[in-house]
């Protein structure tokens, strides 16, 4: 699958049901060597280019039960509603190591953030290093808001779903024409405008603030065009067709069921993914 590419959408705890599907993907040896990956797609993601099957599924459910990392209390003590400390360091370095050599001999991840001074994408790709891979997710997955920017050299990050949700287009520069884009919203969604009023947070950082004002029409514009390259046949997408957990979700009856629901969707989409890709 030279010119294939596995496409993850972000979403936050929603991101279950991308863990779910590449689970599925996992069980059955479904294998992309070329990822590129926004946020919540990019944890879940490394999972799957670690060939870690069940991981995923564990640090978003299972050790949300033993280590509560949502919570209020972290925005005074780390300026982050999640406790980034345990997922980006304590979990991956220690709890449940992500398996480098495995990663390292996937093929390439290409990991979303935002440069909080251009306010455009920034691509990290396939970092060698476990410190230097870890540091670009946790900038792919810093919310605006409610996370701290993350500095990488002389540059500062935050999420890459400001500026590039879905990284089809990036998966296209690289050559990768036959893409399968996994999405963490219903068919037919569309965001309503989210920064009008709040941008002037980031004062100092002006394209930024453009970028995030402009951040629901770009979504949109994005999810409008998977939808006609979909009709065209272009692209193979994978979608739920119910959510039951929101992105900061903690409920974990609700992130199992979503889980679930992602690997019966991996499951039932491979007869497809596999003419798609033939």
């Amino acid at each position: 699958m030279d010119n294939a590419a596995l496409v993850l959408e972000g979403g936050g705890m929603r991101g279950v049901f991308t863990a779910g599907v590449l689970d599925a993907f996992l069980r059955h040896g479904v294998y992309f060597n070329y990822v590129a990956a926004t946020s919540a797609g990019a944890s879940n993601g490394l999972s799957y280019a670690s060939r870690q099957m069940g991981r995923a599924h564990f640090c978003n459910i299972e050790a949300l039960g033993l280590h509560k990392y949502i919570g209020l209390k972290f925005l005074f003590t780390q300026r982050c509603i999640m406790d980034f400390k345990y997922l980006f360091e304590e979990l991956p370095l220690r709890v449940y190591p992500y398996d480098m050599h495995s990663y390292l001999s996937s093929g390439r991840f290409i990991l979303t953030a935002t440069d909080t001074r251009t306010g455009l994408a920034h691509y990290f790709d396939t970092p060698r290093d476990m410190r230097g891979l870890l540091l670009a997710c946790r900038a792919s997955c810093s919310m605006p808001l409610v996370c701290p920017m993350v500095k990488i050299g002389e540059s500062e990050y935050l999420d890459g779903g400001i500026v590039d949700a879905i990284p089809y287009a990036r998966a296209a520069a690289d050559g990768r024409e036959r893409r399968v884009i996994v999405l963490t919203r219903l068919f037919g969604y569309r965001k309503r405008p989210e920064w009008k009023y709040l941008s002037w947070i980031y004062a100092k950082y002006p394209n930024l603030r453009r970028a995030l004002v402009e951040k629901s029409a770009m979504y949109n514009r994005q999810i409008s065009a998977v939808e006609q390259m979909q009709k065209r046949g272009e692209v193979f997408v994978i979608r739920p067709s119910h959510i039951s957990a929101s992105r900061l979700s903690a409920d974990r009856a609700s992130l199992e069921e979503l889980y679930n629901h992602g690997v019966e969707v991996g499951e039932a989409s491979l007869d497809g993914l596999e003419k798609f890709l033939a």
